[in-house]
Order: C-alpha cells, then structure tokens, then sequence
C-alpha cells in the first residue's frame, strides 16, 4: 500500500479523503449499479421476448420515471437536509424533517396513481405502432399503480444516506434485486408455476422488489434506538416552516434532474417516429449508457452528502476536497468505460442479441455507431453529475434547475424535433444533438462550481 502511495503521489491526508469519498459513494455506486442491473435485466429478457416489447419498455418506463424522479427527488431531498443537520450535530431534528418528506411523498404516490389513468392518450400521442402503445400503456401503468412504494423507498433511503450510512441501503438494493431477477424470468415467459406476463411480468416484478425494499428500510429505521436519538417516532407532526423549507430547496433539485429525465425521454420518444429499429438501438444503447453512467450518478449523491455534511460544519473546504477526489476517480472510472466502448461494442450489446435474426442484426450494427457516439459524451456526462451534486448538496438548485432546463429545450428537444419532422435526418445525427447539450450542460454546472457561491450557502435554518 505504501508503495503504491508513493507512486501516484499520495498525501497520507489524501489517502484519508480518498477512503472518506469511497465510504460514502461506493454503496451508492453499487446500490444504483443494481438498480440499473434489473432494470437491464428486465431488458435483456424483453428484448429476447419479442422486439416490440423491448421496444415498448424503455419509452414507458422513462415516462413513469419522469413522474417519479420529480416526485422522488423533492423527497430524496431531505437528505441533503439531514447531512446538513448531522454535520451541525443537530440530531433531534432528522426525524421531524424525514416525516415531512413522508407526508409529500404519500400525497405525490395519489398524483402519480391518478396519472397512471391516463395512459392511453399519452401514449396515442406518441405515435408508435398500435402493438407497442398496447405494451407501453401496461408497462406504464404498473409502475404508477406501484408508486407509493417506489417514493417511500427513496425517503426512508434519504435517512441513512444524509448521514453518510450508504452500506445498509446496498444491502438492501442488492436484496430486492436478487429478488426481482428470477422473478423476471418466471412472469415474463411464464416458468415456475407462474403464468407467462411478458412486459406486464417486468412490471410486477419491480414493483415486488420495491415492496420489499421499503419493508426492509422501514424495519432498519424505526426503532426505539432512532427514536431517541433522532426523533423518528416523535418528529412525526406536520411541521409547516420544515415542510415550506424542504419545498424551497427540494423543488428546484428535483425540476433540475427531471428536465433532464424528460430532454431524454421526449428524445426517445421522437426516435420512434424514425422507424422501430432505430427505436430499438436506442433502447439497447441508453439501457448500456445507464448502466454505465451509475457510478457518475452514485458519485454524484455522495458528493451532495459530503458537501451537505462539510457545510453544516462549516467546513467548505472539506466539501471542495471531497469533489476534487470524487472527480479524480470518476476519472479513471470513465476512461476504462470509454475503451470498452470503442473497441469492444460487440461485446457489450451481445446480451441483447441471442438470437440474431436479419432484423436483429440491423438494430445491432445501429448501435455499434450509437455506442461510441456514448463514449464521446459520457466524459461530460459524468463531471456535469458531479459539480452539479456539489451545487445540489449546498441548496444552489434553482441555477442548476433554469440552466438544464433550457439548455435541454433549445439543444436537443427542437432541434430533433424539427430535424425528425421537417427534414427527414438520421438517427446518428440526432444523437449528434445530445452530445452538444450534454457539453454545454457540463461547461454550465462547471462554470458555477468554479464560482464558489455555493461554498456561502446553506438549507437548514440558521442556528
């Protein structure tokens, strides 16, 4: 160790904050890496199920995501409250504002039920084919029908995570996932007893799994211990100044990353209209871009409880040094990924093509080219997510939220758009289109670190 110490040239203070980042982002890297892995898993059997359920998938679960992101982020926020509030010592009100993300996420699970009524015409606008509108509008509505579990799940995740607990909720990530994997399998082709669901069976799954998770947070967080120290039985009351605060800041966090979820999920949805293999290879290539792209986001969470904990010390120098090597790995993280990419594509879509008909085969050279238009964004990609979580983790939101907002309008969503509609381009050119915002997205969110207005603020109230 010591050696390899020397050799890069590591500071016994470094190597401290090094570990220090790790603790915190790893579980999280690996918890949303699991994550990703059902979903891709859910994927690999659809698409070897039937192509227009693979085709079906990926556009109705980024529809109920960007319901779910919204509703799930101003909740999740109450981790970077909890940070705050650990790192200040100020223990007793944990409970009270984890009751209030509680309280918003039980109203925001009727909201998304009531949206799920209405998937028909959501997806009649869309204008795929009558099969796959049949596929998504089950897929979809599921999910919503199951979204209470999903949001109890990220609040309940937010009390271990603001205090930098990320190992448990690994744990229980891994649980549901070792859970929903042969599920899959036996509800879509109908194995084991089971009947065969095709995507509707992908559904129940992940909807079983967030069951379960939920009950395995919910036995870990309320005990007498908890309530003792952090008030998780007694903090139960509505308080209205707590509950107006986490709004405040919850909001603009949460309407940031959900204007990106819909910059790409109106993308994926405009791809359709290009044909269905190109529907499909874009399915295919986001589904890998996402499992890859979890260490980026687990990075990203960890440091908004690192910057959100350095702050309520009143350290904002620890905050900058935890970015600083949260970066430096995320790195080396990238450009390992990036090489797969580029020489070894085959290999990383082999999953999805088992069975490699003439059909199969053109989706699969389509996503070859897509694959390494992937490795030339996915360096933006990465660092936007974590000078962005820095921001997040101080409060400094709303910039973030009108910044990608707007950028994701007049770089991707117009021009695919117009381009799709009115001059008939081709898929690798509107995917050109998310290259050039995630780069500008990147020079923003840097931009804004680099100013150091972050480092003064804070979303606690004042002691």
């Amino acid at each position: 160790m010591n050696i390899l110490l020397q050799l890069f040239h590591i500071t016994p203070k470094r190597y401290l904050q090094y570990r220090t980042v790790l603790r915190v982002c790893l579980p999280l890297v690996l918890s949303l890496s699991a994550t990703t892995m059902m979903e891709f898993t859910d994927r690999i059997f659809l698409a070897n199920y039937e192509i227009d359920a693979i085709s079906a998938a990926l556009p109705a679960a980024s529809v109920s995501f960007l319901f779910l992101v919204f509703f799930g982020g101003v909740s999740g926020y109450a981790g970077v409250f909890i940070a705050q509030y650990t790192g200040r010592g100020d223990h007793r009100k944990v409970g009270s504002v984890l009751w209030q993300a509680i309280w918003f996420s039980l109203g925001a699970a009727v909201v998304i039920f009531i949206l799920g009524l209405f998937a028909e015409p959501i997806f009649a606008f869309v204008g795929h084919t009558a099969r796959v509108q049949q596929l998504e509008r089950t897929y979809f509505s599921i999910l919503c029908n199951g979204s209470v579990l999903q949001l109890t799940m990220v609040t309940l995740s937010a009390f271990l995570t603001g205090r930098g607990l990320t190992r448990p909720v690994m744990v229980i990530t891994f649980i549901g996932v070792i859970i929903n994997i042969p599920l899959d399998y036996a509800l879509i082709f109908g194995h084991i007893g089971f009947p065969e669901c095709g995507i509707g069976g992908a559904a129940i799954a992940t909807v079983f799994s967030w069951m379960v998770n939920t009950l395995l947070l919910a036995i870990l967080i309320f005990t007498r211990h908890n309530n003792k120290e952090f008030a998780v039985f007694d903090g139960w009351r509505f308080h209205r100044k707590r509950f107006f605060r986490l709004m405040r800041f919850g909001i603009p966090g949460a309407m940031q990353f959900t204007t990106d979820v819909a910059t790409f999920t109106f993308f994926i949805l405009l791809i359709g209209r290009i044909g269905g293999n190109a529907l499909a290879a874009t399915n295919i290539v986001f589904s890998i871009n996402s499992l890859s792209f979890m260490p980026a986001m687990g990075a990203s969470q960890g440091v908004s409880i690192l910057v959100g904990q350095a702050l309520g010390r009143g350290k904002p120098k620890q905050a900058k040094d935890a970015v600083r090597r949260a970066s430096e790995m995320l790195f080396f993280y990238v450009l390992l990924v990036d090489i797969a990419m580029l020489f070894y594509p085959e290999v990383l879509l082999s999953p999805f093509f088992v069975e490699n008909g003439p059909e199969g085969q053109a989706v699969q050279e389509m996503a070859v080219i897509l694959l390494r238009i992937v490795a030339a964004f996915l360096f933006f990609d990465a660092f936007y997510m974590v000078f962005s979580g820095a921001l997040r983790g101080a409060g400094d939101t709303a910039y973030m939220m009108w910044a990608a907002g707007l950028t994701g309008i007049f770089t991707m969503v117009l021009p695919v758009w117009v381009g799709i509609v009115f001059f008939d381009i081709s898929i690798t050119t509107a995917w050109f289109a998310v290259l050039a915002f995630l780069a500008i997205i990147f020079t923003i969110s840097l931009r804004r670190y680099l100013s150091g207005k972050w480092q003064k603020m804070i979303v606690i109230e004042e002691e």
